[in-house]
C-alpha cells in the first residue's frame, strides 16, 4: 500500500541537514522528492567524511555517511540554477509540485526569480518552506547559522554538561546536530499543516523557519522553569532539574539509569532494597522534597546500586514497574532486543555497495506502512528520468541541456 503522502511532490533545493532531514521524512511518508543539486558538487555533505560507504570490494566510495543519513528515498537531479535555462527548469518543476523547500541565505532565491512570490505566481497552491539560521527578519537575518552556533546561542549548551565546580565542567554541545534535526521535524509539521489548510481552501502559503527559533522553542520545561521561578537554569550534569532520582548510578560492573517519575515508583524501589523507611522520611517522601535533598538521596542509593551488577538491576526493577535501563553505545543500541523488535534498522539496495544499512523511521502506521524503496541517490542519477517523466523533455532536449552545463 502506498504511503500516506503518496501523490505529493516535493521540490527540494535544500542541503546539509535540516532541510534534507525534513524531505527524507516526507519521502518515508510516500512523497516524491526531487532533490536539486549543483552539477559536479552536489549536497555539501557528500564530502563530509570519512566515513564513506564501502563498495562491494570494500573500497571507499564518494558517498559520505553524513549524506547517506538524510537522503534516502529521493531523486537527484543536477541543475545549474544560476543559468537562465536552469531557473526555467526549476519553475517548470514548481508548476508540477506541491511543496518547495530551500535553505539558501535570505533573499538569494528571490534575486534569481525563484522566491515565494515567483513560485506562487505559477502555482498558487504551492507550499514554500524556507529554512535559515535566523529567519527572514531580525538583525541577524542575513547571517549564516549552523547547528553548533545555534546550540550555544539558543541556550542549550548552558544546560548541557557537568555542573560548574565539578570535574569537566563547562558548556558542551549535544552529540548530534539537534538544532538541525528538530528544525527538520518542525518543517515537516509545518508543511503537513499547510497541506491540510490547502485541502480546505486551495491556498498555498509561505513558511519561514529558523534554527534559532526552533532551538529556543524546544527549551520547553527549562524555559518554563526560568519564567516561573526567575532563576536561570544551569548545567546539572547527569541529574534532572525537576525529578529525583532520575540519573545514572554506578553498579558493581558498570552503570544504569534509574528514572523514577513518581512517589509510588520510589516507594517500590525502597521496598526492593529493603529500605522502606526512606520513603517514609519527610525529606524523601515526595518528589519536591527529594529534589531539595537530591545529593543525600543519591549517596544513599549509590551504596545499594554498587552491590549488584547492572544486568540484575535492569532485569529486576522493571518487574516492579521501576524504570531502569542501560547507557548503550551506538553499536549496543542496534543489538538491543527492543530496538530489533521495533525494526529500527533496515537495509536498502545500493548501486555501489550492493546493500547498505539505514536507521528506520519510528512512525508505525496501521494501514499506510512505511517502506524504504530507494537508497540515497548518487549525484544526478535521476536527472534524465525527472526531465523526461515530469517535464516531458525528449532525449535531444536533455542532451542539449547537458552540453550547455545546465544539468
Amino acid at each position: 500500500m502506498a504511503g500516506p503522502l503518496d501523490g505529493i511532490r516535493v521540490l527540494d533545493l535544500s542541503r546539509v541537514m535540516a532541510g534534507p532531514w525534513c524531505t527524507q521524512l516526507l519521502a518515508d511518508l510516500g512523497a516524491e522528492i526531487i532533490k536539486i543539486e549543483r552539477p559536479g558538487l552536489g549536497d555539501d555533505t557528500r564530502q563530509w567524511g570519512p566515513p564513506y560507504l564501502k563498495d562491494k570490494d570494500g573500497n571507499d566510495t564518494s558517498e559520505a555517511a553524513y549524506y547517506l543519513s538524510a537522503n534516502r528515498g529521493k531523486h537527484s537531479i543536477t541543475l545549474d540554477i544560476a543559468s537562465d535555462e536552469g531557473r526555467a527548469i526549476v519553475i517548470e518543476l514548481a508548476e508540477k509540485s506541491d511543496i518547495f523547500i530551500e535553505n539558501f541565505k535570505v533573499g538569494d532565491l528571490a534575486e534569481k526569480g525563484l522566491g515565494y512570490d515567483d513560485m506562487s505566481s505559477v502555482n498558487p497552491g504551492i507550499i514554500y518552506c524556507s529554512i535559515t539560521g535566523f529567519g527572514q527578519t531580525g538583525p541577524r537575518a542575513s547571517q549564516a547559522g549552523y547547528d553548533y552556533l545555534v546550540q550555544g546561542m539558543g541556550g542549550l549548551m548552558s544546560i548541557t554538561g557537568a555542573a560548574d565546580g565539578e570535574p569537566g565542567a563547562g558548556p558542551q554541545r549535544v552529540g548530534m546536530a539537534v538544532s538541525d534535526l528538530t528544525t527538520g521535524m518542525y518543517a515537516t509539521i509545518g508543511i503537513l499543516a499547510a497541506l491540510h489548510h490547502r485541502e480546505k481552501t486551495g491556498e498555498g502559503q509561505y513558511i519561514d523557519l529558523a534554527l534559532l527559533d526552533t532551538q529556543v522553542g524546544w527549551l520547553a520545561n527549562q524555559a518554563q522553569n526560568y519564567f516561573t521561578s526567575g532563576v536561570c537554569p544551569t548545567r546539572t550534569g547527569a541529574w534532572h532539574p525537576n525529578v529525583t532520582p532520575y540519573q545514572p548510578f554506578q553498579t558493581k560492573d558498570g552503570y544504569v539509569i534509574i528514572a523514577i517519575g513518581n512517589d509510588g515508583q520510589f516507594r517500590r524501589f525502597c521496598k526492593f532494597i529493603e529500605r522502606e523507611d526512606l520513603a517514609d522520611e519527610e525529606k524523601f517522601s515526595t518528589n519536591s522534597n527529594r529534589n531539595l535533598n537530591r545529593a543525600a538521596l543519591a549517596e544513599i542509593m549509590g551504596e545499594y546500586l554498587l552491590e549488584r551488577p547492572s544486568r540484575e538491576w535492569m532485569e529486576e526493577l522493571p518487574k516492579i514497574a521501576v524504570p531502569c535501563g542501560p547507557i548503550n553505545s551506538i553499536n549496543e543500541v542496534f543489538e538491543e532486543p527492543q530496538v530489533i523488535a521495533r525494526n529500527m534498522k533496515s537495509e536498502l539496495a545500493h548501486p555501489l555497495a550492493g546493500s547498505m544499512e539505514i536507521v528506520g523511521n519510528p512512525l508505525n502506521f496501521s494501514k499506510t506502512k512505511i517502506e524504504y524503496e530507494k537508497a540515497p541517490p548518487m549525484l544526478g542519477e535521476d536527472t534524465d528520468d525527472v526531465l523526461a517523466r515530469i517535464l516531458g523533455k525528449n532525449p535531444e532536449e536533455i542532451a542539449k541541456l547537458k552540453e550547455t552545463g545546465t544539468v
